[in-house]
């Protein structure tokens, strides 16, 4: 008898039923040893989000020390968490651009014994199709934040958080930079968060800036400290032909309150902002 080929299932039914085990991974990675021609579904799935420590990028670099064979492409989401790069890392042939096609960052910059360790320059511009940033900081940031924000031409959604944890310059007062900051190409229309931010005057001041403009359709912030009232306004005058909904979490009185305005009739009239915090 001859022996009976196998049928093998449509290419596009095939990616269905792999796009049907997306939640979950160790059926995902027994699908990767059946045949040569699942792998790059499967990786798609297993890779979609990618979170990063110093160990665990010490083993991604042992697993796949070529960045260009990666499966860094397939990440949509990259999370970094505590890790001081080089700037040769973000350079051609570096591991950071093998994430070429994330939509997502997620940066923590943290204190390494008395010195801050800001890993921020080598990441400046790896992803030409990044819609959101998100940066932590526990101590004072420095410019470099602004270098990484302004790289990507796509960038809707921006987070900010800067701990206000005694390791920062508690001078929150608002100050404009000397010069107007070109913004060719941001359209920044997403959301704004700052909600977290110690120092709301650092990033405000810088944002206000902008020569652009500002065209964010959601924002929150965060307001701890009466001079933050001039600050907010500001930022809403700035995004008023767009803005469609504010979130202001006010800590005067020792417990966060919400106003939420999800009509654009509402904040029409940025004055409005004065007479809640009488």
């Amino acid at each position: 008898m001859s022996a009976m080929s196998i049928p093998s299932l449509p290419l596009e039914l095939l990616d269905r039923i792999i796009d049907l085990l997306y939640d979950s991974h160790t059926t995902l990675r027994d699908c990767c040893l059946v045949a040569k021609s699942w792998v790059p579904r499967t990786r798609s799935h297993l890779f979609d989000k990618v979170i990063l420590s110093i160990e665990e990028l010490r083993t991604w670099k042992e697993i796949f020390p070529d960045p260009s064979t990666s499966p860094a492409r397939y990440a949509k989401t990259l999370i970094i968490a505590c890790i001081p790069v080089t700037a040769a890392e973000g350079e051609v042939g570096g591991w950071i651009r093998g994430f070429s096609y994330v939509e997502r960052l997620e940066v923590t910059a943290h204190l390494s014994g008395s010195r801050a360790t800001v890993p921020l320059l080598p990441f400046c511009g790896f992803s030409p199709i990044l819609k959101s940033l998100s940066v932590y900081f526990y101590f004072d940031p420095s410019s470099e934040i602004f270098d990484l924000i302004l790289s990507f031409p796509l960038l809707e959604d921006l987070h900010v958080t800067i701990g206000d944890n005694g390791l920062i310059n508690n001078n929150n007062g608002f100050s404009q930079p000397s010069t107007v900051i070109q913004s060719p190409n941001q359209p920044m229309t997403g959301f704004l968060d700052l909600s977290q931010c110690g120092r709301l005057g650092f990033i405000a001041g810088w944002l206000l800036s902008l020569s652009g403009g500002l065209h964010f359709c959601k924002l929150a912030v965060k307001c701890s400290r009466p001079a933050d009232i001039s600050l907010i306004t500001m930022l809403v005058e700035e995004c008023s032909h767009t803005l469609e909904y504010i979130e202001i979490y006010c800590i005067f009185c020792g417990m966060p309150i919400r106003y939420p305005f999800p009509h654009r009739r509402l904040i029409s009239d940025s004055s409005q902002l004065g007479p809640m915090f009488d």
